[in-house]
């Protein structure tokens, strides 16, 4: 089976990305750094400079392209973390807000890189998906007014109160 890996295409911050990436999840590394030839002028920087950043978020492998300033990330696409409990959910909600990055809404954010994430505890997805329709409605009302997701209260929603 091939391998389904995101590319994720910066101005010139891959491996800066990467690096604060790498930082905030476990089981997390740089692979490699490559580098654009010194004698052929690259989209973004120098010749010498980041071309590309390999690199794993909890064991699964990314790519990063420093291309230049052609291309912006968009909510289009996101990137979702399957998280167990607030902590979790508190420790990547705040670590990917840290250094710019912008709240959104429904367990949804912004990185300080433009690079949209959805930080999701496993109990809004079990207590929505289960098979009480009434418990499922309450805990989307609660969810919808929130920006980052708060489990005990997805609970509270759940048992009607």
């Amino acid at each position: 089976m091939p391998k389904i890996s995101p590319f994720l295409w910066f101005d010139k911050e891959a491996l800066e990305a990467a690096e604060f990436y790498v930082s905030i999840f476990p089981n997390s590394k740089i692979v490699s750094v490559n580098r654009y030839p010194e004698d052929v002028p690259p989209p973004a920087g120098p010749g010498g400079s980041v071309s590309t950043v390999y690199f794993e978020l909890d064991g699964q492998p990314h790519v990063a392209l420093n291309g230049g300033p052609h291309f912006k990330f968009t909510e289009a696409i996101s990137l979702s973390i399957d998280c167990d409990g607030q902590a979790e959910v508190d420790h990547y909600w705040d670590g990917l807000l840290a250094g710019g990055g912008q709240p959104s809404q429904c367990g949804w954010l912004k990185d300080r890189y433009g690079l949209s994430w959805q930080v999701t505890p496993r109990q809004l997805i079990e207590l929505t998906t289960g098979p009480d329709k009434a418990v499922a409605g309450r805990v989307f009302a609660a969810m919808m007014t929130m920006s980052k997701i708060d489990v005990p209260t997805l609970e509270k929603a759940a048992r009607g109160r």
